[in-house]
């Protein structure tokens, strides 16, 4: 007498398998991979070029765009497109406008979806600075940088409005300071406190023997474009 219901049992079993596979719900689909950009932040661009983030920007409209700011000689001319991946598979941005020689900024509009866009600064071993503002700072203020190659790097502002000439041509209005960079700093956003003050464009000596460095003026770009840091 059970044998007629073990087999109903086993008929409506491979009903429902059959529904499954025919008529179940697809699997779920994967989950959209976020990417994070802070300053410090290394983009790749389509021509191989690799360059650090400054600062992340954002306009005054409503909604905002986002934006990172970062060294002209660097970014590239209008339209690169930018990835978070040294493989370029992850586009995360485009060129917006550059200028180089005469000033030394570049601004990347982010065109993904999937970024987080923080507006602190990365300072190495998973240690942040934030960043409230952006100021220019006076001679005699403390400054300090995050190069790729020295780290977190700090000195003395020494001079405002310097010119610095380079192969490409002559670059005005740069922040002058002893705080010493290695190559491979090249781009180094630089901060006092919580301000925003920059980000390194060129520098003699060394972190062993004490150095010089000059920044380009992130008031600058941000007043050229638009935007504020946050």
């Amino acid at each position: 007498m059970r044998r007629p219901f073990t087999c109903l049992a086993m008929l409506t079993t491979a009903l429902m398998v059959v529904s499954t596979l025919f008529l179940g719900t697809a699997p779920p689909a994967a989950a959209l991979q976020v990417v994070t950009i802070r300053g410090g932040t290394v983009l790749h661009a389509a021509t191989g070029a690799q360059c650090v983030i400054g600062f992340n920007a954002r306009s005054a409209t409503t909604p905002p765009t986002y934006y990172g700011v970062m060294i002209g000689h660097c970014s590239g001319t209008y339209r690169t497109t930018w990835y978070a991946d040294a493989a370029r598979t992850v586009p995360v941005g485009v060129t917006a406008g550059a200028s180089y020689p005469i000033d030394d900024y570049g601004v990347v509009r982010y065109t993904s979806n999937t970024l987080a866009l923080p507006g602190d600064l990365s300072l190495g071993g998973g240690a942040l600075q934030d960043i409230t503002g952006a100021a220019t700072p006076a001679v005699g203020q403390s400054v300090c940088h995050v190069g790729r190659a020295s780290g977190v790097r700090c000195g003395t502002v020494t001079a405002l409005n310097v010119t610095v000439n380079f192969a490409e041509g002559t670059v005005h209005g740069l922040i002058r300071s002893t705080t010493c960079a290695e190559p491979g700093d090249d781009g180094a956003p630089a901060y006092s406190g919580t301000r925003a003050v920059g980000f390194l464009v060129a520098s003699t000596g060394n972190c062993a023997s004490g150095g010089v460095s000059y920044y380009q003026p992130v008031t600058e770009v941000l007043g050229a474009f638009g935007l504020t840091v946050y």
